[in-house]
């Protein structure tokens, strides 16, 4: 360990966090290097464009799954904002407030 007290840290923590940016960056920049090096047809790019949702709604939906009223009450929220402003980011952001909250009340 290197460091004393609160701001102590850990070589291989460090290690493996440089590790996983260093993964993350090469993954994205060969996606791209690939993607750059085949012609994209109209389904490949509306299946790429719905990706990101599909993997918000992997992460998300075993935990509405498993959840309670509270997390069915976000998701309503969540539903709501969207339909009314088709705002990705607004409807995530409104959902976390909102589970939040009623998890605070309930």
């Amino acid at each position: 360990m290197i460091g004393d007290g609160a701001l102590a840290f850990e070589p291989l923590v460090v290690g493996t966090i440089l590790a996983m940016a260093l993964v993350t960056a090469l993954a994205k920049v060969g996606g791209f290097w690939l993607l750059r090096r085949i012609e994209v047809s109209d389904r490949l790019e509306a299946g790429l464009s719905v990706l990101p949702g599909a993997i918000v709604i992997a992460i998300l939906g075993p935990e509405l799954a498993a959840g309670g009223p509270a997390e069915w009450g976000a998701a309503g929220v969540v539903l709501v904002v969207m339909w009314r402003t088709e705002n990705i980011l607004l409807a995530l952001c409104g959902g976390v407030g909102a589970v939040v909250l009623f998890r605070a009340l309930v």
